[in-house]
């Protein structure tokens, strides 16, 4: 028996070595892509379009790498750490378009799956209202309005998606934070612009008073 099942177990053991080799290369790719997604959004809060270009070069490389090293092994590439990678890869992507006012990519040009998709637009969603603070800070409060009709359709899109999170990779999580960050979005804005409304009466009641006080002009 022992002569039929050394080659046998053989055969398994050389298998295994080679999808944990594999694993481990896909795992190292995996954080290495997530590093460079999130300082490519850090790059984008800065304005700093082409640095954020490169790295999300740099990321869809090293997950094209992974989708080869892992052809042979579906059940690691859909173990969920190459999803979560896809997810980082889709934020960044998602969040440049808008930022940046070029296209939407879709799933397919992104190469991601439908989940990751979905879920990294969620969460760019959250990078959006960061975006729309920075500019409420520089009282550009008509793009903010923008801004958040953009975050206002990811959610509208998200909330449709009602199937179970088997096969959404969580999604209904990523939405309940997008409603939350929208919400708290919306209040901000709001407030920004009724004291910029406000600051504008009080502006022209100034004006008006200071022309009505000058000699020549009474005060009725």
């Amino acid at each position: 028996m022992r002569a039929q099942l050394d080659p046998i177990v053989e055969r398994i053991r050389a298998h295994f070595s080679a999808k944990a080799a594999a694993r481990d290369r896909a795992y190292q790719a995996s954080r290495e892509t997530i590093r460079n997604c999130a300082n490519a959004i850090r790059a984008i809060h800065r304005a700093e379009f082409s640095e954020a270009k490169t790295l999300l070069k740099a990321a869809r490389d090293l997950l094209a790498r992974t989708k080869r090293d892992l052809a042979e092994h579906p059940e690691v590439f859909h173990g969920g750490f190459v999803d979560d990678a896809q997810k980082e890869y889709a934020e960044g992507c998602i969040t440049y378009a808008l930022v940046a006012g070029e296209p939407l990519p879709t799933p397919e040009a992104l190469d991601v799956g439908d989940a990751p998709y979905l879920n990294g637009m969620g969460e760019a969603a959250g990078e959006l209202r960061r975006y729309l603070l920075d500019m409420l800070r520089r009282n550009q409060v008509a793009r903010c309005e923008a801004v958040l009709s953009q975050m206002d359709d990811i959610y509208i899109v998200l909330v449709t998606m009602d199937f179970p999170d088997g096969v959404t990779n969580g999604l209904r999580r990523t939405t309940d934070m997008v409603r939350g960050v929208l919400e708290r979005t919306r209040g901000d804005l709001t407030v920004a612009v009724r004291q910029r409304d406000l600051e504008e009466k009080l502006g022209i009641l100034e004006r008006h008073l200071s022309a009505n006080s000058r000699p020549g002009n009474p005060i009725p």
